[in-house]
C-alpha cells in the first residue's frame, strides 16, 4: 500500500508549540532552519543541535500567527521542553507540550480531500495551507500531512475513512525511507550532525541566518567537506524489524561503521534509512549487528547532495 492513495494516523510524534511575541527571535538562534523563510504558505524541516554540533531533536516547523509548532518524535518532546525553557525564560515565550491537542494524519493521493476541507496545498516541497484551525504540509515526495485540533478528530477520521483505505505507520515510515528523510529518535539523540542524514539537502540546514547553537560546527563540516559518514538507503531480505540505533558493521573496520535511522517492512523484505561510512559504503559489503550478520543491500536515494546549492539558503 506504501505506492497507493491511503491515510494513516502519525500518532509516533509529538507537538512541542512555542508561543509569545518573541517566539521567532528565540527559536532563530536554537534552531538549524531559517525562520524567516517560514510563512502562512512555508513550513520547513529543521533541528536543534549540542554546541558541538550533534542533533538533540530534528522536526517539522510550521508558523502559526505569532506562534510554531514542532513534530518532532513523542518520546524527545518533554526533553526538548525542559532544555529550551532554560533560554526561554529570558525572552517573551513559552513552550508547551500540544501533543494532546492536536491530531495528525497522514494521506498519500489525498489532495482531493484536503480540497473539500478548503485546504488548497501547493505541489512544491514545505507548502503549507491553512483552513480555519486546520493545517496541511506537503511533503518532498507529493504526500501531504493534515493536522487539526483533536476535537476534530473523529470526524476527519470518518471524512478520510470514507475516501482512502487506513493503513498502518509502517506504510508511512517505508515512503518517509524511500523519500530519504531521515530523523532523530530518543536512541540516536546527540549522534549525528545535521549533514549525516542530509538535512541540508532537504532544505532543514541555512548558512545564510547566522549563529545558532552548534552552528559553528555544522558549517565547517558543509565548507571543509570532511564529512565521512552520510545518510544511506538500504535493503534486507529475512530478518526482524531492526531497531533505531542498531549497529551496522563491514569487513573494512573492526568496529561499528554505521547506525539505523529509520526502518519498515517492505513486503518480503525490510528497508532502511542508516548512517554509515563512507569507505564501508564503497567497500559495499554490510551487515547488521555484527560482520556476521545478515547482508544488506544499497539502494539510490531520490535526490542528489549539491553543497554549492545547499548553501544558497
Amino acid at each position: 500500500m506504501a505506492d497507493s492513495a491511503y491515510f494513516t494516523l502519525l500518532d509516533h510524534e509529538g507537538l512541542l508549540a512555542v508561543r509569545g511575541a518573541d517566539a521567532a527571535k528565540f527559536l532563530q538562534g536554537q534552531v538549524t532552519c531559517n525562520l524567516n523563510y517560514l510563512s502562512a504558505s512555508q513550513s520547513s524541516l529543521g533541528a536543534r543541535c549540542t554546541p558541538k554540533g550533534r542533533m538533540l531533536s530534528s522536526f517539522r516547523i510550521v508558523p502559526v500567527e505569532d506562534s510554531y509548532l514542532l513534530a518532532m518524535a513523542r518520546e524527545l518532546i518533554e526533553s526538548q521542553q525542559a532544555d529550551l525553557q532554560k533560554y526561554a525564560v529570558f525572552s517573551k515565550s513559552k513552550l508547551s507540550d500540544e501533543s494532546t491537542a492536536w491530531v495528525r494524519f497522514g494521506l498519500a493521493g489525498g489532495d482531493a480531500v484536503l480540497g473539500e476541507l478548503g485546504l488548497l496545498l501547493g505541489a512544491a516541497s514545505d507548502s503549507l495551507a491553512s483552513s480555519g484551525q486546520l493545517l496541511a504540509v506537503r511533503l518532498s515526495d507529493g504526500r501531504a500531512e493534515l493536522w487539526a485540533p483533536s476535537a476534530d478528530a473523529e470526524s476527519l477520521q470518518s471524512l478520510l475513512a470514507a475516501q482512502l483505505p487506513q493503513a498502518p505507520l509502517n506504510d508511512w515510515l517505508l515512503a518517509q525511507i524511500r523519500a530519504g528523510v531521515g530523523q532523530v529518535f530518543g536512541a540516536t539523540r546527540e549522534l549525528f550532525i545535521p549533514q549525516m542524514i542530509n538535512l541540508q539537502a532537504l532544505g532543514g540546514v541555512s548558512f545564510k541566518k547566522g549563529c545558532y547553537t552548534g552552528q559553528e560546527i555544522v558549517a565547517r563540516m558543509q565548507y571543509l567537506g570532511k564529512l565521512k559518514r552520510r545518510l544511506q538507503r538500504l535493503r534486507l531480505v529475512g530478518s526482524a524489524l531492526p531497531a533505531v540505533g542498531a549497529e551496522l558493521f563491514s569487513p573494512v573496520h573492526g568496529s561499528s561503521v554505521g547506525e539505523v535511522v529509520l526502518a519498515a517492512q517492505a513486503g518480503d523484505a525490510l528497508e532502511l534509512l542508516a548512517v554509515l561510512q563512507e569507505d564501508a559504503v564503497n567497500d559495499g559489503r554490510i551487515h547488521l549487528g555484527s560482520s556476521e550478520g545478515p547482508t544488506l543491500t544499497l539502494l539510490d536515494l531520490p535526490y542528489q547532495l549539491d553543497a554549492d546549492q545547499e548553501i544558497q539558503r
